[in-house]
């Protein structure tokens, strides 16, 4: 089960701090509905495939798995129409993990934070760099942004 929350960052203050190296991502979909998305993606030099279930709430089903890069690759370049490019910066907070994406390509500009809890009760604080809070806002899903490229 994936529960995880959303939000704009501000950028003057993204920019202000110190960050870690960043993955590249290249994502697609070979599946892409309300009920389910089916998604490859590379990160840096590993592939995935990423099956995901109807949200509800901030919760939905989610199963990943690491497949061959090539495989990852090939399949993005066969099935895919459109992909997203973003890259992925990882930093830590106040004991949770943040992934903050940077978008790149028609979406540049567009940057979001991430972070996934162990319940949608679960307390946690935001750096001063997160801005609104986008969780339900179906306009800011990777699955929906795609579209936008």
């Amino acid at each position: 089960m994936e529960i995880e929350r959303k939000f704009l960052v501000k950028e003057q203050l993204w920019e202000a701090i110190e960050k870690p190296s960043p993955s590249r991502i290249v994502q697609a979909y070979l599946v892409n509905s309300a009920e389910k998305t089916i998604r490859i993606r590379i990160k840096g030099t590993k592939g995935f495939l990423t099956i995901k279930g109807p949200t509800q709430g901030i919760s939905r089903s989610e199963f990943e798995y690491e497949i061959p890069l090539k495989d990852a690759d090939e399949l993005i370049s066969t099935f895919a129409e459109k992909v997203i490019e973003k890259f992925r910066y990882e930093i830590s907070f106040k004991n949770h993990l943040w992934e903050v994406d940077v978008f790149t390509g028609k979406l540049e500009g567009l940057c979001i934070a991430e972070i996934e809890l162990n319940s949608e009760d679960e307390h946690f604080e935001l750096p001063e760099w997160v801005g609104e809070e986008v969780s339900t806002d179906l306009n800011y899903y990777n699955s929906n942004l795609i579209n936008k490229v």
